[in-house]
């Protein structure tokens, strides 16, 4: 039961939770201490409290995850986890995560109550929402950027153009993540959500190639004409990871090998994982040695 309950609070996507990092190494505070440990500590917190998501989902969906043919593995699903237990488990780190999150900044638990009432509200209704439940997820990872500004607060080199590229990006891979859903129920996707009756392949196509596109040309705006960036502009030199990475990530949703989470598809190609290796250690170079 221990294992059902560590594997439905999906240890595997808390990397996304990363993105609380981005203040503090965009605004050059990588290496100062105490920033750094402030922003490990919020990190550990979103953590947690998107497990507690996780477990509120995974309750509300049961019936939808039984009639999946992947997602009726789940343990709540496949009843290898009591829904009690769960319950008491999402409670239990809510009442830890807030507390702990006023301690270190009563505006950071603010963003982490925030975040868990959209999601609750995303879990209840919002998914069945088409167009908005994407955009709900994006939200998401915005604010998992604004809790790291918090945590840092003030911060004097991040660029308000990191919100604009959080939104399209997260906007780009959930998108992507519906059309790999569509693509792998097929004809009985609108069966086993509700949301798929507002989608189509060609309709998903279209959103991806402007959503892809805005992001590519938002990004290499940002490497040249943000703020407090490096002069001599080899920020640019980034562009190319950029550029790969979302055409990598397509090809995997068009080819048929991107039909689980973004993060499970991420910490299986190998290619993704190299460019955003190189991206990150790129990015460090240009801001802490140039």
């Amino acid at each position: 039961m221990f294992k059902a309950l560590i594997k439905t609070m999906r240890p595997r996507q808390w990397p996304k939770n990363g993105f609380i990092f981005f203040a503090l190494i965009f605004d050059k505070r990588l290496f100062l201490l105490e920033p750094f440990l402030r922003t490990i500590m919020g990190f550990f917190l979103f953590c947690l409290i998107s497990s507690a998501v996780y477990l509120f989902n995974d309750i509300a969906d049961i019936g939808a995850d039984r009639n999946h043919p992947e997602k009726k593995n789940r343990p709540i699903a496949s009843g290898k986890l009591p829904v009690q237990v769960a319950l008491a488990a999402a409670v239990l780190l809510t009442v830890i995560t807030i507390p702990l999150g006023y301690w270190l900044s009563p505006a950071f638990a603010l963003i982490l109550l925030v975040y868990l009432a959209i999601n609750l509200l995303y879990s209840r209704w919002l998914k069945h929402v088409p167009i908005l439940d994407v955009l709900i997820v994006s939200f998401g990872f915005v604010l998992r950027v604004a809790a790291g500004v918090i945590l840092i607060y003030p911060v004097e080199r991040f660029s308000p153009w990191l919100y604009m590229l959080t939104i399209l990006f997260s906007l780009y891979i959930g998108l992507g993540k519906r059309r790999a859903e569509m693509d792998l129920l097929a004809q009985g996707a609108s069966a086993h959500r509700k949301v798929f009756d507002g989608y189509t392949m060609p309709l998903l196509d279209q959103y991806i190639t402007i959503v892809s596109g805005m992001t590519i040309v938002a990004y290499s705006l940002y490497t040249f004409s943000a703020p407090n960036l490096p002069e001599n502009h080899t920020m640019m030199l980034t562009i190319p990871f950029v550029v790969y990475g979302i055409f990598r990530y397509l090809q995997l949703i068009q080819t048929g090998h991107a039909a689980g989470a973004p993060d499970e598809v991420a910490l299986k190609d190998r290619p993704l994982q190299i460019t955003v290796l190189l991206w990150g250690l790129a990015v460090i170079a240009i801001f802490y040695l140039s």
